[in-house]
C-alpha cells in the first residue's frame, strides 16, 4: 500500500479517457464508413471485437498507473 500519492493516478485516468477518445473517433472516423454497407448482423461482432480490443493494453497500464512500471 502506498503512503504517498502519486502523480500517476490523475494522469493515467486522463490519459486514458483520451486515449478511448482518440480511439472512437477513429473507429468512427475510419472503420464504420467501411462497413456502413454491411447488415447489422454482420456489423455487429466487428463493433463487438473492436469494444472490447482496448482492453488488451490495459492491464499493463493500470500495472504502471499503480507502481510506475509496465510489467
Amino acid at each position: 500500500m502506498r503512503s504517498q500519492p502519486t502523480w500517476r493516478i490523475p494522469f493515467g485516468v486522463l490519459a486514458l479517457v483520451a486515449g478511448l477518445a482518440v480511439y472512437g473517433l477513429l473507429v468512427a472516423n475510419f472503420i464504420a464508413p467501411l462497413i456502413a454497407g454491411w447488415p447489422a448482423l454482420a456489423q455487429a461482432p466487428l463493433y463487438l471485437l473492436l469494444g472490447v480490443a482496448w482492453l488488451l493494453p490495459l492491464r499493463r497500464f493500470l500495472i504502471w498507473m499503480e507502481t510506475g512500471r509496465w510489467g
